[in-house]
């Protein structure tokens, strides 16, 4: 074959390449910047303790002995180490992270502070694949600006609610891109895939704040979501 033929074929197969229709998006972009993750943990254990978020988030989402709950997002397992022991031996709590690195420190933790009513799951950044009707509380912690697809991450994660369970979100008053999330853009996400905001408090000594929400509509056909699309 000629060295023409040779470069004909080789430049009719790249454009065939490219003219390969990509998969249609079944879900509405975000709409509005994402914070890139930046690390798996937000602050130094000591100083949260000091803030007592942890304390007062966990008061206010009403965590109790025998609960089922989810911690999406756990980085280095700030929140699923102080929540095992509020649930007790009954209460079962899965940690999900996207990371694998992640995922595998804190499975570390787990078996090396003897949490037995702990499991670990590594989760996708559209899905966290949490068991359906499983969970009493879902927390999102400091986490929600980091979700790359908003609407297919929210409308995966109630399905994870048991019949009156809540989705509980703590982030920070501030646009995305200072690593927060403005809480009305917050509730209008969610309230897109039929979750409805039933709780909501500043806490206390930060600018972050506690929101609760719970299934108030069947979940829409991802092609119904109506996005938000604003911009902070």
């Amino acid at each position: 074959m000629s060295s023409k033929a040779s470069t004909l074929l080789f430049f009719l197969s790249l454009a065939a390449c490219r003219a390969e229709p990509q998969p249609a998006r079944v879900f509405p972009e975000a709409g509005r910047d994402v914070a890139p993750i930046v690390g798996d943990s937000f602050s130094t254990e000591d100083a949260r303790d000091r803030m007592g978020e942890a304390e007062e988030v966990m008061r206010l989402a009403g965590v109790a002995r025998g609960m089922s709950v989810a911690d999406v997002g756990a980085g280095e397992g700030y929140y699923t180490v102080r929540l095992a022991p509020l649930v007790g031996p009954r209460g079962r709590v899965l940690a999900e992270d996207i990371v694998s690195e992640t995922r595998d420190r804190l499975a570390q933790r787990v078996e090396r502070e003897k949490l037995d009513n702990v499991a670990v799951k590594l989760g996708q950044a559209s899905n966290p694949l949490l068991p359906k009707g499983s969970f009493d509380r879902i927390f999102l912690v400091h986490v929600y600006h980091e979700v790359t697809e908003p609407y297919e991450f929210a409308w995966h994660l109630r399905d994870g609610l048991k019949p009156n369970g809540l989705v509980i979100v703590v982030d920070a008053d501030r646009p995305v891109k200072r690593h927060g999330m403005r809480p009305k853009e917050l509730a209008c996400e969610l309230s897109a895939v039929g979750l409805k905001l039933v709780q909501s408090q500043r806490l206390a000594g930060s600018d972050a704040y506690f929101m609760a929400f719970k299934i108030a509509a069947p979940r829409p056909a991802p092609q119904a979501i109506k996005p938000c699309m604003t911009k902070d």
